[in-house]
């Protein structure tokens, strides 16, 4: 796959990872669930769309990759917002979070489609 199109499906992913946040919001007062489980079971699905689009491994893999994914990025995200790094900016580091998510979904996603290249 060209850089140029990898470029602009991250992209895509990252909009999407931003919007998304503020659509699961919503559901989760509505479901009143822990919001953790919402958005984790929220970025699950919007991963293993992606996967089955741009991946294309076999049906299992791409799961449990997108669910790999989708734990990892919010973990590490929610760790990052725990750090206070924009205290000044986000007092509650929720736009830190919802950033720092999207981002490290991106860098995950460049890494499996690495060893996906590599393998190939």
């Amino acid at each position: 796959m060209k850089p140029q199109i990898r470029f602009l499906l991250y992209s895509t992913l990252f909009f999407l990872y931003i919007i998304s946040t503020f659509l699961l919001l919503p559901i989760r007062q509505k479901l009143e669930t822990d919001l953790y489980i919402t958005l984790g079971c929220g970025f699950g699905l919007l991963n293993i769309i992606y996967a089955f689009a741009i991946l294309k491994w076999k049906p299992l893999l791409n799961i449990i990759s997108s669910v790999i994914i989708a734990v990892l990025a919010l973990f590490l995200s929610l760790k990052f917002s725990e750090l206070h790094l924009f205290s000044n900016y986000d007092p509650y580091d929720i736009k830190t979070a919802v950033l720092f998510n999207a981002l490290f979904s991106v860098v995950f996603w460049e890494i499996i489609y690495q060893i996906k290249k590599r393998r190939v």
